[in-house]
């Protein structure tokens, strides 16, 4: 049979290369459901900002200036920090010092102890075991740790732990920093006599957030006796030696003389060494000990995975996985905090695994940790959705780093560089919005309404009611009214858009149905403000 080539179009809406023919029957037509304006599928977010990488250069003096004060402030003998862009190391200082007695000066190799940060570690290591189908993170823990058998639950009713709620802060352990902080060294016979000897629960597995430096100790023995392999190595192994992370290591006494940040305590206004303690069965939970330039790799790791799309894995991890490492999973109490100009500001959000994650006013999505112990404290934060990361690194006891960092992603934000990847329209959300377009400038027409209609939508409100709707609002607005700017795209299937008319706005919003063809599922046409944007909702309201 003859036939005839795919419409370009066509082609390009199957993914398939332009210079492809493919045929079809003559005397065929291609149904409309592969038609390119049908495709549901999003072109990958990206930044529009041209210039998105050099305003951020620009700032770059301006953070120096806060981590500098910050330093000078608190009394901190030495600190190293980075920011990190679309996963390169975009910046990164040393100022102080990282041994007081000889005066010997932090650089940007300097290695610090960097405490709970370990956690994200122990966390992957976990995930990797689960994508090979070693482990299920739903499995009660006990068969992978026997000790845990014996445990005495609070009640009858209690669930096992799981892996999850070791990795989520969820077991019912009780909060233990202080105590935690003192078990690095702890052998691993010392481990299992532990949890042979019971844990008390503060909380029923399963139903509370409870910080517990124990169940990430617990979670490093599963990593031994699923992998046969010991924490320390396998980490070498499958972590940190594909990353190319060579400075970071469980062991002080690994580091170079010349490398290694030594940890002080203020005490009477002098500073105090405190002993570097060796790596033993609680290394999991706190004893990695890592340089400006790893930790900005780690932060690198985590930042590639978004936007989701095509293309390579990375060597550690999948894409997904990393992405399921930073979505809340154990929601913590909110909180509010004012910040230095006085604004009030609401935060929310809990633990993910071996991760915080958060949101407040000014981002949807923060994830972040910190890491104390007597002699150090740290911290990384980024934002997914923008492709920034902050990391710093300080040689005082529990070096307090949150409101620095504030203060730097302040600077950034001022800077203009500080934008998120612009999702999007799918190519069948862009269609729609034409079609909801030319029904609100052009007047209502049954036929042109019916082609985007999902089959709810007259259920909702009949199409005659939708009409006169929308009629009264053009009316209101002066008439003469046509599209103004972009669609902002919530997701693939869902958007928003401006209409101006001679006297006002419009807003008009639609969700698409999970069908294909994807049809118009939602349609909503409000009167506006003529200075109304298409945009994000902020996720709460500032108070001054």
């Amino acid at each position: 049979m003859p036939t005839r080539p795919l419409p370009r179009a066509a082609v390009a809406a199957l993914g398939l290369p332009l210079g492809l023919t493919l045929g079809l029957p003559l005397g065929l037509t291609l149904a409309p459901t592969f038609a390119a304006a049908q495709s549901s599928i999003a072109p990958v977010p990206t930044f529009r900002d041209a210039d998105r990488l050099g305003k951020l250069t620009r700032a770059i003096p301006a953070v120096d200036s806060v981590m500098r004060s910050f330093m000078e402030r608190s009394r901190v003998p030495g600190i190293a920090y980075g920011i990190v862009v679309d996963g390169k190391l975009l910046h990164v200082a040393a100022h102080g010092l990282r041994d007081v007695p000889n005066k010997a000066r932090v650089d940007t190799s300097s290695v610090f102890r960097i405490a709970s940060m370990t956690k994200s570690f122990t966390a992957l290591a976990i995930l990797q075991l689960r994508d090979a189908g070693k482990l299920s993170l739903d499995t009660p823990a006990e068969q992978y740790v026997p000790q845990l058998k014996t445990l005495r639950y609070a009640t009858s009713d209690a669930p096992r732990i799981t892996v999850r709620h070791l990795l989520s802060h969820a077991a019912g352990f009780p909060e233990d920093n202080p105590w935690g902080d003192q078990q690095l060294s702890a052998s691993d016979d010392d481990l299992s006599r532990m949890i042979e000897r019971g844990i008390p629960f503060s909380n029923t597995p399963g139903v509370a957030y409870e910080y517990s430096n124990f169940g990430f100790a617990i979670l490093g023995r599963i990593v031994v006796n699923v992998s046969g392999m010991p924490y320390a190595r396998y980490i070498q192994q499958k972590v940190l030696r594909p990353l190319g992370m060579t400075s970071t290591t469980l062991e002080a006494r690994d580091v170079p003389a010349s490398r290694l940040a030594h940890g002080y305590r203020l005490q009477d206004g002098a500073w105090l060494e405190e002993a570097q303690l060796p790596d033993g069965s609680f290394g999991a939970m706190g004893g990695m000990l890592t340089s400006s330039a790893d930790l900005s790799r780690w932060v690198g790791l985590m930042l590639s995975a978004w936007p989701p799309r095509d293309g390579a894995e990375s060597p550690v991890l999948k894409r997904s996985s990393l992405r399921e490492m930073q979505q809340v999973w154990r929601f913590a109490p909110g909180s509010a905090a004012r910040l230095a100009n006085g604004t009030l500001t609401m935060n929310g959000g809990g633990y993910a695994y071996g991760l915080r994650v958060s949101q407040n006013c000014l981002f949807n999505h923060i994830v972040a940790h910190s890491g104390g112990l007597p002699g150090f404290g740290s911290q990384m934060r980024w934002l997914p959705e923008y492709g920034v990361g902050i990391i710093a690194l300080g040689n005082l006891t529990y070096t307090s780093w949150g409101a620095p960092i504030d203060a730097a992603y302040e600077v950034l934000a001022k800077s203009g560089g500080l934008s998120p990847r612009a999702i999007e329209p799918s190519p069948v959300l862009a269609a729609m919005q034409d079609k909801v377009t030319r029904l609100i400038t052009n007047a209502w027409t049954q036929p042109l309404a019916d082609s985007m209609a999902a089959m709810n939508l007259y259920l909702d409100e009949s199409a005659p009611r939708r009409a006169a709707a929308i009629a009264k609002l053009v009316q209101n607005a002066g008439g003469n009214c046509r599209a103004d700017g972009p669609m902002w795209a919530e997701n693939a299937l869902r958007g928003e858009w401006k209409i101006s008319c001679a006297t006002g706005a419009l807003r008009v919003r639609i969700t698409l149905a999970p069908t294909e063809p994807a049809r118009v599922q939602e349609f909503g046409v409000f009167a506006a403000p003529t200075d109304y944007k298409p945009g994000p909702v902020a996720v709460c309201r500032q108070v001054g």
